[in-house]
């Protein structure tokens, strides 16, 4: 295992970024982007991602100069086309805008279209929540090309991970983050189960006949992933489909050069709601605080040492790794080191 403080981590990204082509604010904001994951613990969308992003630069799938830009919009809309360059960079774009007109509206939404991975969602809706307002971000359209989650009660995959996030300020408490994909398991954790020799949680996958299975290798063999929830989660996935990619019509702005096959039709959705919209915002934070306090005064259940609410993971461990540095495991820290060395970047 290799530690290295967060500020470090970003200089390595940033400066593996802009060797590979990136200008100077595209490189800063998605190392900022990539390190807050690691920082969060959401190591599934850090820094693991890097080499795919470079290699995504060379084959022009990401075009690393651009800068987002308005297609359209209301007073309380906008549409905003990521150029097909960086996810991270559209997305936080696209959150500052939907605060900007939610302060003026009281509600905003506003939607990206031609980009590629935007990282961790909560962080776009804790963005919303450290202004003082509630921030819901909706991502669909992966699909479209590859679908990759079978609907309840069906044996072949029509739909995909489809994340969703919401934050929730809550004054002197900490921010309430829920953030998750709408499958039963992601698919970085099906690789490492199999890289670990271990079965898959039942309920998660099916193989490519749509029979129920645990053993990862059936799923990677043209299997697919289910909906957390039974028929509760695939109605969510769903509501998220008509949220991001049916909504925004991303089909319009598809590019076959561009995006790879999961991002081509990516469609997402930003909704900043002020919290004061119907009382002042003092009081929606006290409330929001003892609502907290309220939960994690709950004696814990057998097998659980304490009772927390969504966020609590990701806050302690920023704290904790910002404290002692970010943990990289040696696989993924050889293929940083691989990648900035072919590239002519010191990674020492």
């Amino acid at each position: 295992m290799h530690v290295i403080r967060d500020g470090e981590l970003h200089s390595l990204v940033s400066r593996i970024l802009r060797a590979a082509g990136a200008d100077d604010r595209n490189a800063g904001r998605v190392a900022e982007a990539l390190v807050s994951s690691n920082l969060a613990g959401v190591d599934t969308h850090g820094v693991i991602h890097l080499p795919r992003y470079v290699e995504a630069m060379r084959d022009g799938e990401i075009v690393p100069t651009v800068w987002p830009e308005v297609l359209s919009g209301t007073p309380a809309s906008a549409l905003v086309s990521g150029n097909w360059g960086f996810g991270h960079v559209a997305a936080k774009y696209a959150m500052e805008l939907a605060i900007e007109k939610g302060r003026e509206q009281g509600i905003a939404v506003v939607g990206i279209v031609q980009t590629n991975h935007i990282g961790r969602l909560g962080e776009y809706a804790e963005m919303a929540a450290s202004c003082g307002m509630v921030g819901m971000v909706w991502a669909g359209g992966y699909a479209e090309q590859k679908p990759m989650a079978v609907p309840y009660g069906g044996r072949k995959p029509v739909l995909h991970t489809n994340p969703l996030a919401m934050g929730f300020p809550a004054g002197g408490e900490p921010t309430i983050v829920l953030d998750f994909a709408t499958t039963a398991i992601a698919g970085s954790k099906v690789l490492l189960a199999q890289q670990g020799g271990k079965p898959i949680p039942p309920g998660s996958v099916v193989d490519k006949d749509g029979n129920p299975t645990t053993d990862p290798a059936a799923f990677l063999d043209g299997g697919a992933q289910l909906p957390f929830g039974a028929h509760k989660g695939y109605a969510i996935m769903l509501a998220v489909e008509f949220l991001s990619r049916i909504l925004l019509g991303t089909a319009r702005y598809a590019d076959p050069a561009r995006g790879g096959v999961n991002m081509r039709d990516q469609g997402v959705s930003m909704i900043a709601l002020k919290a004061d919209l119907f009382q002042p915002l003092g009081e929606f934070e006290a409330l929001a605080a003892e609502m907290e306090r309220r939960i994690r005064a709950i004696p814990s259940a057998p097998g659980f040492d304490e009772v927390i609410v969504p966020g609590d993971p990701e806050a302690r461990n920023r704290e904790e790794r910002t404290r002692d540095g970010i943990p990289i495991t040696d696989e993924i820290w050889a293929s940083l080191v691989e990648t900035a060395e072919a590239l002519g970047v010191s990674a020492g």
